[in-house]
């Protein structure tokens, strides 16, 4: 049996974690008895468990400039408007209507996550159709940081992995923000 709060293994009988002192709930009172099949396949499934190091999407700095630009120019809209005598109604839906342009960004880079685990590194895409890529640490070559000179003044880069896998080549995490210290997290996994 494992601590539920740190993963301790607790020894029979016990109904304190020693390393953490959390109170321990014996699996066996708290459900119903189930074939020893059953519990043996849940233990497994705990130990099997990875730890995420990082989790990480591309930058949002772009999108709240696009929506800082969008509401300037929707208030600029909408004053002509009414100074031409449009309707305040027509000429506010129509201002509106130009905050769906970064909304529809933002909603775009919500659908991409970069995720490192501490055996793997998951790409995800997509929200209807979704589209995950596994790589496996034992398959990184290389890891290399990639920015331009604006890039570093805004704190974001790419991060460049090169991996022998089937598909091979170089995957990139684009615009993540702080991506030297996502770079030392990866090759400190990969050290392990």
């Amino acid at each position: 049996m494992h601590c539920t709060n740190c993963g301790t293994v607790i020894p029979q009988g016990a109904r304190f974690c020693a390393a953490c002192g959390a109170p321990v709930a014996d699996p066996e009172l708290t459900q119903p008895r189930r074939h020893s099949s059953s519990l043996a396949a849940r233990s497994a499934a705990v130990e099997e468990v990875e730890r995420i190091i990082f989790k990480t999407r591309p930058t949002l700095l772009f999108i709240a400039m696009g929506y800082v630009i969008a509401a300037l120019a929707a208030v600029l809209l909408v004053s002509g408007l009414a100074y031409l005598g449009v309707s305040a109604f027509i000429s506010l839906i129509i201002g509106l209507a130009l905050l769906l342009v970064p909304a529809c960004y933002h909603i775009r880079r919500n659908t991409i996550s970069y995720t490192l685990t501490d055996s793997r590194i998951e790409i995800a895409r997509g929200t209807i159709v979704r589209t995950t890529r596994n790589i496996p640490l034992e398959k990184v070559q290389d890891v290399t940081v990639s920015a331009t000179i604006f890039q570093r003044l805004l704190g974001f880069g790419d991060l460049v992995i090169d991996n022998a896998s089937e598909q091979g080549g170089a995957t990139v995490l684009h615009n993540i923000p702080k991506p030297s210290q996502h770079a030392e997290l990866l090759l400190r996994e990969l050290r392990r």
